[in-house]
């Protein structure tokens, strides 16, 4: 930001000097207008920058789980306050708050639902469907009349030859889970260095 502000300053004393000149005669009206075009480029780069910057705090503060704020500049990587050592023997449960390691076990509590779900299509579905209804001239006696009517549908469903297929699945919904499993441990690992 510092170097953008200081090449604004640059290119709007750069036009000074233009403007002087094509006063005496000895700059076109060209030069003149080309380091109009700089400083405009150099001023319109400013406030992209700025929010450039601030989406790149947030982004930090949203990592290192602060709220978003502004962030100490001026100063080299080795002058800057660091955080405090950890402690050994401080509780784990301070990790399982970690929204990188509360994803990674979410994931690996879906992958394995998704276990379940492919091993449950090897069991018959059964459905149940039912229907009540009523006809009557007169609103009345529209549910008390003797024209009533319903129906009880039960369906049973088995897949017969696809045990290839749900093999297939049940053996992909593993692999998915040991692949999420594996990124947990490396979750976990990356936590505690």
């Amino acid at each position: 930001m510092e170097i953008s502000q200081r090449t604004l300053k640059t290119r709007e004393d750069s036009l000074g000097l233009v403007k002087t000149r094509q006063a005496g005669g000895v700059a076109t009206l060209l030069d003149l207008r080309q380091a109009e075009q700089l400083v405009d480029t150099a001023a319109q780069s400013i406030p992209v920058l700025q929010q450039q910057i601030e989406q790149t705090e947030n982004r930090i503060s949203l990592l290192i789980a602060k709220n978003p704020d502004h962030v100490a500049r001026g100063r080299s990587l080795t002058d800057q306050a660091l955080p405090p050592d950890v402690p050994a023997g401080l509780p784990s449960a301070l990790l399982e708050r970690r929204p990188d390691i509360r994803a990674a076990e979410q994931s690996l509590i879906a992958a394995n639902a998704r276990i379940g779900v492919a091993k449950a299509a090897y069991f018959p579905q059964v459905t149940l469907t039912g229907l009540l209804g009523g006809k009557s001239t007169q609103l009345t006696s529209l549910f008390s009349g003797p024209h009533s009517s319903w129906s009880f549908v039960p369906q049973v469903g088995q897949p017969i030859f696809t045990a290839a297929r749900l093999k297939g699945s049940v053996k992909q919904a593993e692999a998915q889970r040991e692949s999420a499993l594996v990124r947990y441990e490396q979750t976990i690992q990356t936590a505690f260095t």
